[in-house]
């Protein structure tokens, strides 16, 4: 059975209510609808410390994490947008994952080859494109698979109040995109896990 663990990157703590949350609870419902067993975290509630490294020494929350990474088959990235950027806390996400690339082995294969990423972005400014492009070529740089027509994003309009997590129903463009992105994600995710990357020497 295929796997996915998504990560928010949300700047509320516990429970509070999370636009980013509710995207991402419908990413990983979409997920479930074709076999894949799902899990979260907030990771704004570890303890991630700074650094490029899988452990930066005691009281690092990251270690746990990556280990959630490393166990799925799908990894669903999620973030709120502040200042047309991705939140600090994805960011934070990329530095640590930047440890990948001193855990390449000996035939060029990495940890994360085999491993389908997926981002889903949400804000009250443009910016969405932007921000998905960061997060993916970070992510595909460090050797996960992006499969094709995989953004899912919703962005109000600038200078308003409303949040995606105000919205009574879904966009119907997006609900579109949500079942494109875990359809995709999880035929491709199967396909790599029956027929990994091959070594490269």
């Amino acid at each position: 059975m295929l796997s996915a663990f998504g990560l928010n990157c949300t700047l509320k703590r516990d429970n509070q209510p999370s636009s980013t949350q509710k995207l991402l609870d419908q990413v990983l419902r979409a997920l479930d609808g074709y076999g894949v067993s799902t899990s979260y975290e907030r990771a704004v509630d570890h303890d991630i410390k700074p650094g490029v490294k899988t452990d930066e020494g005691p009281g690092d929350g990251w270690p746990a994490i990556r280990k959630r990474i490393d166990e799925a088959n799908i990894f669903v990235l999620a973030t709120p947008i502040w200042m047309g950027q991705p939140c600090s806390i994805a960011k934070r996400v990329l530095e640590r994952l930047d440890a990948v690339f001193g855990e390449i082995d000996e035939h060029g294969i990495y940890p994360t080859f085999g491993k389908v990423a997926i981002v889903s972005v949400v804000g009250n400014e443009d910016g969405a494109h932007h921000v998905t492009a960061e997060l993916y070529q970070a992510l595909a740089d460090v050797g996960f698979s992006i499969p094709g027509g995989s953004s899912t994003y919703w962005v109000g309009e600038a200078m308003h109040k409303k949040n995606y997590i105000d919205l009574d129903q879904t966009p119907k463009a997006l609900a579109g995109a949500i079942q494109t992105q875990a359809c995709n994600a999880a035929h491709l995710a199967g396909l790599l896990q029956a027929k990994p990357y091959p070594a490269t020497r």
